[in-house]
């Protein structure tokens, strides 16, 4: 994947100081980004106060002529919210290019609200906090690839990143890395449960299954092999993994599985529709 660089005085703009934009913004800052060229509007105090001790960032309780600087505006915040928050910061948004990290707001909406036709929209999933995230990217053909460049650079430092070419996608991505994390964790939760009525500890199951998970990961990423020959090759017949994955199949663990994926690409269809109008 290209690494790309921010200039440091470059000033951004942040509508929305939650989580997700401490993360952006802690990391930009690590990264060696002038802090007071990072301006954050949000209405609560406690969210401005954090990020004014923490990172030492311009913070304002609503949008005002300092965002009209802004090279780049990253929506930061909840889907019910977007409408009436841009609405609000569009008379100083400028020529920003608009990065939402948003869940459900579609472009076309971004740029109704927004004035702006350089969007791009980006569905990350919450191991971004620690450095470990996966974002799915789409852009409107208004983004130059210059635009491209910053919009990847940003989330870069989240984690990584897959650019699709139809926005319609980005529900599948939703369904798939978004909401992933909540599969792992259930998962990890009955691989816990599992192991405490086999005997073990509730915090000996829980180590013992959050490092194999985050083995098996690392293992099917750099192996360069289908996760389909990496299962074969631990599966010997008759074996106790045989004997596991059988109770699996019997149950179509992997049927429940793509059912829940189509679920979850449903309900953020049907969300966009709802937030988008």
């Amino acid at each position: 994947m290209p690494e790309h660089t921010i200039d440091p005085l470059l000033p951004l703009a942040f509508i929305g100081g939650g989580n997700m934009a401490h993360a952006i913004v802690g990391a930009l800052v690590r990264v060696g980004h002038v802090a007071h060229h990072i301006t954050v509007v949000d209405p609560n105090d406690d969210a401005r106060l954090r990020l004014q001790q923490r990172w030492g960032v311009t913070t304002l309780a609503e949008p005002g002529p300092a965002l009209r600087r802004a090279a780049l505006v990253v929506w930061a915040i909840k889907p019910q919210q977007f409408r009436e928050a841009a609405q609000a910061a569009a008379p100083y948004l400028g020529d920003a290019l608009h990065l939402s990290v948003a869940a459900g707001i579609r472009c076309a909406s971004i740029a109704a609200w927004s004035g702006s036709a350089r969007i791009v929209r980006a569905m990350p999933n919450t191991p971004a906090l620690v450095g470990q995230g996966m974002t799915g990217l789409y852009a409107t053909p208004s983004v130059s690839g210059d635009d491209r460049r910053l919009a990847e650079a940003v989330v870069a430092l989240t984690g990584e990143y897959l650019w699709v070419d139809d926005e319609a996608l980005l529900d599948a991505v939703t369904a798939l890395s978004g909401s992933g994390p909540a599969y792992v964790f259930y998962l990890l939760e009955a691989m816990r449960d599992a192991g405490v009525a086999l005997g073990l500890s509730a915090e000996q199951a829980l180590r013992l299954a959050t490092a194999t998970f985050a083995g098996a990961a690392r293992l099917a990423r750099d192996a360069g092999e289908p996760p389909e020959t990496l299962r074969e090759r631990v599966t010997s017949k008759g074996g106790t993994t045989a004997a596991a994955l059988e109770v699996l199949h019997a149950h179509d663990v992997r049927g429940a599985f793509v059912q829940a994926l189509q679920a979850a690409q449903r309900r953020a269809a049907e969300l966009a529709d709802a937030f988008g109008r």
